[in-house]
């Protein structure tokens, strides 16, 4: 985005017109932990005074629909929800944020791995959102101009039909907080280009998704609600 600046009247009219909080890492402690000790681990690492087992899936801990179908009150599953809503301290912090911002913030992106999909609300039911004719619209030309890149196609759609059911996602959270632009993408798995070469891993999943989401910004800008 900077670096195009001078170059993309689209991106100029982006940087100049909107704000973008971003979040390299929202879970640092289990991100870690997955390069150090289990790869796949998706939880955050915070202790358990009953369990041996660590952490909580902080995308199942948000104040919406908590602990409903598709997670979990065990504290050793992948998809525990955790003692109560908001109960860590990566999700107080964001949630807190966002509350704080809530007025001022029109759309919402959360990245995740792995599944080649863009998805938005609801998670926790099946149901169209009021304002879907604008977000479907937004989600179609964002995997098209994704799939520009290198070819690669994404699957988009509410994320209870296209994913699964879920309770206590922040997109659900943020959508039902007023947020009207709230997507999750699920980002394709790069391990076949490598992991000698982190730069080589990284780019072409960096750079399609940067497609999608300058995209997304560019319908907001279009005031579709």
């Amino acid at each position: 985005a900077l670096q195009t600046y001078q170059t993309d009247p689209a991106m100029r009219k982006m940087l100049t017109q909107l704000y973008f909080y971003i979040m390299p890492v929202f879970n640092v402690d289990g991100y870690h932990f997955s390069w150090t000790n289990d790869r796949f681990w998706r939880k955050t690492r915070s202790k358990n005074t009953r369990f041996w087992c660590h952490g909580v899936d902080a995308n199942r801990n948000w104040k919406v629909k908590w602990c409903d179908e598709g997670a979990s009150f065990h504290p050793c599953d992948d998809t525990y929800c955790g003692p109560f809503p908001e109960s860590e301290p990566e999700v107080k912090a964001v949630a807190h944020f966002l509350r704080k911002h809530r007025k001022q913030i029109k759309a919402y992106l959360s990245f995740h791995a792995y599944a080649q999909m863009l998805l938005y609300p609801y998670s926790y039911k099946y149901a169209t959102i009021p304002n879907f004719s604008c977000v479907e619209s937004a989600a179609y030309n964002a995997v098209n101009a994704l799939q520009s890149a290198y070819g690669i196609r994404y699957r988009y759609g509410p994320a209870s039909s296209t994913l699964y059911v879920s309770s206590g996602s922040s997109m659900d959270w943020a959508y039902k907080n007023g947020i009207p632009y709230a997507f999750a993408f699920e980002l394709r798995d790069t391990g076949h280009f490598g992991f000698l070469l982190p730069e080589t891993l990284i780019k072409p999943t960096c750079t399609e998704t940067m497609l999608a989401v300058k995209n997304i910004t560019l319908h907001l800008l279009k005031k579709c609600h």
